[in-house]
């Protein structure tokens, strides 16, 4: 019997190694679950699922060599991402090369989606990106916690961002800039009063991004880049609790982050493309709940995000082949534009031409007594007594600023947002003050 064949790189060594296993037992599970059920049936024939992948080690050359291997040599069927924006930039850009779609389920970049990383393999004459997002963008992350940042009620909610010197990192800080400085937001309160950018060096940033929080009197930091760079920074800011009691950083929405960060989680806030326990009800494939049981019985110990991407990638993709029964990946990309569904990772559905996802929607948790917990990035103030999120790192920087950051009369409600991306924070304005 013919096989379908699904090639991909997984990062089973080095940086990302902890969540490749988990995504290799999500890949796993949806083969045995779409060969139990009778396989892949296209032009009458019916092929048995299988992944194809070898270790990329979480490294960009192992991944060019692995992705060129699969296109031009092994010629599977079908291309799945790998993991991280870095690791998907350099194997949309072999796909492009080699003419093919590449099913994006472990990079949020939004560069990934850009004319000239996705559509160099394709004939002018084709507008539609050779790539399909599943999961939200990287720009998307930090929009809930500025929203949520704005229901608190103490007037100046001083922000900074502390981004790590990549390109993920950066299109999470510019995503909550913009946000930030929305009409609706700024008249809650929310400044940008700082922005720095850094490779977090624990010999020289904990003084000098230490000194610009607290000359620019910062009482809510949004931390943007890797999982160690996100833990390094929250354990700075949790060491000056509470003149820093509102947090947020992407790190937060893993599973393990608590156990690591210890105590100094609690009211962490964090964005998370997905929790097992929302209680959604997909219209293919199964539940949440459903699927982390069935992964963690396979010996996944945790089972995040990206498992659930992956999982997803897998269900949208058959559903594109049953709508033209056709391996053809131009027929396909087409298919993809049209589909409007959802999974288990919730909805679907992309840009015609760009190929980014529209469809789902980023979820905001916070962390309780070692616990992730949903919240409501805009919570009503109609229910209940409180009028500000639960979680007591919340609802101190409620009642600690209530009465400390009113505008000074003489200031007449102006604000500055203070500096600009750079290695340095010292290149801070600090003529002006609220």
């Amino acid at each position: 019997m013919r096989k379908l064949v699904i090639g991909l790189s997984l990062p089973l060594s080095g940086e990302y190694s902890a969540i490749g296993l988990q995504i290799e037992a999500a890949l796993r599970l949806f083969a045995n679950d779409t060969n139990a059920a009778g396989g892949v049936t296209v032009t009458g024939e019916r092929r048995d699922l299988e992944f194809e992948y070898r270790d990329d080690a979480s490294r960009r050359d192992r991944t060019r060599e692995i992705y060129r291997w699969l296109c031009f040599e092994r010629r599977v069927d079908l291309l799945f991402g790998p993991y991280s924006t870095a690791l998907t930039r350099v194997a949309a850009a072999v796909a492009a090369d080699a003419g093919m779609l590449l099913v994006n389920h472990g990079g949020a970049g939004d560069d990934l989606y850009d004319d000239e990383l996705t559509n160099r393999g394709t004939r002018p004459a084709n507008p539609r990106r050779m790539i399909v997002g599943v999961l939200s963008s990287a720009g998307d992350y930090m929009a809930g916690f500025i929203s949520l940042l704005a229901t608190l009620k103490f007037w100046r909610k001083r922000l900074a961002i502390v981004a790590a010197k990549t390109p993920f990192a950066r299109a999470v800080a510019d995503g909550a800039e913009r946000e930030a400085k929305r009409r609706r937001i700024w008249l809650h309160g929310v400044r940008l009063r700082l922005k720095y950018s850094t490779r977090f060096d624990p010999d020289h940033t904990p003084d000098t991004l230490t000194r610009a929080l607290r000359r620019n009197r910062i009482n809510a930091v949004v931390s943007a880049g890797s999982y160690d760079h996100d833990l390094a920074v929250m354990r700075l800011c949790a060491a000056h609790a509470p003149s820093l009691p509102v947090l947020a950083c992407v790190a937060a929405g893993v599973a393990r982050f608590g156990a690591d960060l210890a105590e100094d989680a609690e009211g962490i806030v964090g964005p998370s493309q997905w929790e097992a326990d929302t209680g959604f009800l997909p219209q293919i494939g199964p539940s949440s709940r459903d699927f982390t049981r069935r992964i963690r019985a396979l010996g996944a110990l945790e089972c995040d995000y990206p498992a659930a991407q992956a999982y997803a990638a897998g269900l949208v993709t058959l559903a594109a082949i049953r709508t033209v029964d056709s391996l053809d990946h131009a027929h396909l990309r087409s298919a993809f534009s049209g589909l409007r569904t959802s999974t288990l990772f919730g909805d679907f559905a992309i840009d015609p031409v760009s190929g980014r996802q529209v469809g789902h929607k980023m979820l905001l948790v916070q962390w309780h007594r070692g616990s992730k917990v949903l919240i409501d990035a805009e919570p009503d103030p109609n229910e209940g007594a409180l009028e500000f999120p639960s979680g007591w790192r919340l609802v101190l920087a409620s009642m600690q600023y209530l009465g400390l950051t009113r505008p000074h009369p003489s200031h007449h409600g102006r604000d500055v947002d203070d500096a600009q991306f750079g290695d340095h924070p010292d290149e801070i304005d600090d003529d002006e003050k609220d």
